[in-house]
């Protein structure tokens, strides 16, 4: 993925000027109920529930400056997607102060500076910003919001391939959420079957060509990893489009039963503890939690919506959100994030033990919004 950092210094005073709600700039969680209960999952241990991580974890988003990347200055794909998680969650647990918040932290985008920070670059880093503002859309009718997600999600398709693929399709399994992400939203917003065929098709292709036998992801087909995070965001994707995806569609069937298998892998290579390694296969890889809290996501989804067996599915999804939940700081920021990580082949070539290095000497962070935005998905997903 492309590297970023925070908002250059001629925005700060524009996105400056839309303070925050109290709650939101002291980081104070809401009063919770004292057991909070999911129907499916148990009750929560005090501060592990949904409801009270979800509003730490929002509340450290909104303290933040926009993220954009270093060398332009566009807004990118980390940004959004923990963005889109706390939009969901408030949404969710019924927070009208801190969804308020969010939906006012896009106000600047409605100006011309704003505007200039929303990429042109026909890439999925880039096009997948459409989900913040067709979710403030979906949330608040906001027409110009609408308008700017639509324009994203038929521009990712404006030169098909032969085979009807977007251009930007790479065969990266980061692609995965990326995609279909941005095209659900836009089905979501009008209820036009194209976006649901486009991502089913992009979907079923890279089904295909990059899962294999055990039912995980190949980061590339010339990075043959079965790299953590990348398989999140695949695990992550296929949750988002089946949640939408009616099953009489004629790639319901094959989209389903690769969720399926990679559900199945993912239940027996879950650490005692837990969670997933960054690489997912190897015993000899350290524990990462971006991937974790994905593979959590699509768990929870799965189980809630009775695409998963509950007696199986759900205590791993249980162990998971609460091994998850004691990595985070007391500053809300979740630890032990693999920092962003580009395919190994374009890293350091086909040597594939120098690939496998590549991936395990990768840096860690606590707060990187990677894990931050799947911690948010799957807060939502456990109150929905």
């Amino acid at each position: 993925m492309i590297p970023c950092k925070f908002l250059p210094s001629l925005l700060l005073g524009l996105l400056a000027s839309f303070s925050l709600p109290a709650q939101a700039a002291t980081n104070e969680a809401p009063k919770a109920p004292a057991k909070a209960v999911s129907s499916l999952l148990g009750e929560w241990p005090a501060g592990t529930d949904p409801v009270t991580v979800g509003s730490r974890i929002t509340q450290n988003f909104l303290a933040r400056q926009v993220m954009v990347q270093k060398s332009t200055g566009h807004v990118i794909y980390p940004e959004v997607c923990a963005w889109y998680g706390g939009l969901g969650w408030a949404r969710a647990a019924g927070d009208k102060e801190l969804q308020a918040a969010l939906i006012k932290r896009y106000e600047p985008f409605h100006t011309p500076a704003g505007e200039a920070m929303i990429s042109p670059k026909d890439h999925v880093d880039f096009r997948v910003f459409g989900i913040v503002p067709l979710e403030i859309a979906l949330q608040n009718g906001d027409a110009k919001a609408r308008a700017r997600g639509l324009s994203l999600a038929d521009l990712q398709w404006a030169k098909p391939d032969a085979a009807g693929l977007s251009h930007e399709c790479r065969f990266w399994i980061d692609d995965m959420f990326m995609v279909p992400a941005l095209q659900v939203q836009a089905w979501r917003v009008t209820k036009d079957p194209k976006y649901l065929d486009r991502s089913a098709l992009a979907m079923a292709a890279y089904l295909d060509r990059l899962q294999k036998e055990n039912g995980l992801f190949v980061h590339a087909e010339d990075s043959p990893f079965y790299w953590g995070r990348g398989n999140g965001w695949f695990a992550a994707g296929m949750a988002e489009l089946l949640s939408e995806l009616p099953a009489t569609h004629p790639k319901h069937a094959r989209i389903l039963a690769g969720f399926h298998r990679m559900m199945a892998s993912l239940l027996a290579t879950q650490d005692k503890d837990g969670l997933w390694r960054q690489l997912v296969d190897q015993p000899d890889s350290w524990l990462e939690t971006s991937g974790s809290a994905m593979f959590t996501y699509a768990f929870v989804t799965g189980v809630k919506r009775g695409w998963l067996p509950a007696e199986s599915y759900g205590p791993a999804a249980r162990k998971a959100w609460l091994a998850l939940v004691a990595r985070i700081d007391k500053d809300a920021n979740l630890t032990e994030i693999c920092v962003g990580t580009n395919k190994a082949m374009k890293e350091v070539g086909p040597d594939l033990a120098t690939q496998k290095a590549f991936y395990l000497a990768r840096n860690r962070k606590a707060g990187d919004y990677h894990g931050q935005a799947p911690m948010l998905w799957t807060a939502a997903a456990l109150l929905r």
